[in-house]
């Protein structure tokens, strides 16, 4: 494990964040070491970072990384391939699995319990989005390989929805976002392609209301997050290919961004809301392909930061994953042999 430390030093969006802000390195003891292989941390809630690592075989596994550092390895029943994604503050994740029939979703209790979830008639489900309740957004797709969206009770009952204007054809559909797009008022986010198979953003409230809306200029919106003031935020992509950050507020307003200095660059990516503070993160893209991380306060201030062992070429270095309730990044490093590790900020 290495620590880098990087002078930051300012209070995040509320958070109680100040002084030196320093980054932790580290891997699954069980991961692989091949290109492509290693360790990917997705959120941290309260010291302990749940993700999956890719062994030497090239299989993924879940994992939790405990406050005291320790790993504790997690495969749903007949998983042959486990990706987890959001976490709860209670320690409950939903993810995916696959096994030979395909993906299906899953829900790890904090006790370690799995339950699969199957929306009734899908050739297949994934789940990836959890709230403090316990309810679980996902999507899955049906024999004509068309999307849907949906959202599964703490009692279990699944609700299956479509986004008005959602194409009805062969790769088509409603889908939602990764890690974090249903927040703790039961709104979800995501995006869905048309029948020209044009991506738009929609917000599905928790009464089945929807609101559907692209920022200016988009020619394909992505929604990524959403915190519990039904604050919004994802990316677009202009008529040139370049990627664009945004965040809707709850009222409809758009307000799109960039990173500053990158303008040849390929792209502003935010991933990630805290629900909370709606403190965003994310990767901006530069003109050769590589990654850097970014945080944008809720007053629009965006700090870039690195962090030590990213690689340099065309798809390597620094993707961040989540910002918890205490302010602490998590995420990727990918370093010069394309080998994956996981990193997470500790204020000192």
């Amino acid at each position: 494990m290495k620590k880098q430390a990087a002078c930051l030093g300012l209070l995040i969006g509320g958070l109680a964040i100040a002084g030196d802000f320093s980054f932790i390195t580290f891997d699954d003891p069980n991961e692989g070491t091949a290109s492509g292989q290693g360790t990917t941390p997705i959120v941290r809630s309260h010291g302990v970072i749940d993700g999956y690592y890719a062994d030497s075989s090239g299989v993924s596994h879940g994992f939790l990384r405990l406050r005291n550092g320790k790993f504790v390895t997690f495969d749903p029943a007949n998983s042959e391939y486990t990706l987890p994604f959001g976490m709860n503050e209670r320690g409950e994740i939903a993810g995916i699995y696959f096994d030979s029939n395909g993906p299906h979703g899953f829900l790890r209790r904090a006790n370690g319990e799995s339950i699969a979830i199957d929306v009734p008639g899908a050739a297949g489900t994934y789940a990836a989005n959890i709230n403090s309740e316990g309810a679980v957004g996902g999507d899955s797709y049906d024999s004509n390989n068309v999307s849907h969206a949906y959202i599964r009770s703490p009692s279990g009952k699944i609700t299956v929805f479509s986004a008005p204007g959602a194409g009805t054809g062969q790769g088509q559909g409603t889908q939602t976002g990764f890690i974090d797009c249903i927040n703790d008022e039961g709104s979800m986010t995501g995006y869905f392609n048309d029948s020209n198979n044009v991506f738009h953003g929609y917000v599905r409230s928790r009464n089945g209301t929807f609101a559907t809306f692209d920022p200016p200029g988009s020619t394909g919106t992505f929604s990524a997050g959403i915190d519990d003031e039904g604050r919004v935020t994802g990316y677009y992509f202009d008529s040139s290919g370049i990627g664009h950050g945004f965040v809707r507020e709850a009222n409809g307003r758009i307000i799109s961004f960039d990173v500053p200095g990158n303008s040849n660059g390929q792209g502003t990516f935010p991933g990630y809301i805290n629900p909370d503070r709606g403190v965003i993160v994310g990767q901006y893209v530069d003109a050769a392909g590589v990654n850097h991380g970014f945080l944008r306060t809720r007053d629009g201030r965006i700090i870039t930061y690195a962090v030590q062992g990213a690689g340099t070429g065309n798809g390597q270095g620094v993707v961040p994953n989540s910002i918890d309730e205490d302010g602490e990044i998590t995420g990727v490093v990918v370093d010069p042999n394309n080998v994956l590790h996981g990193f997470t900020s500790a204020s000192e």
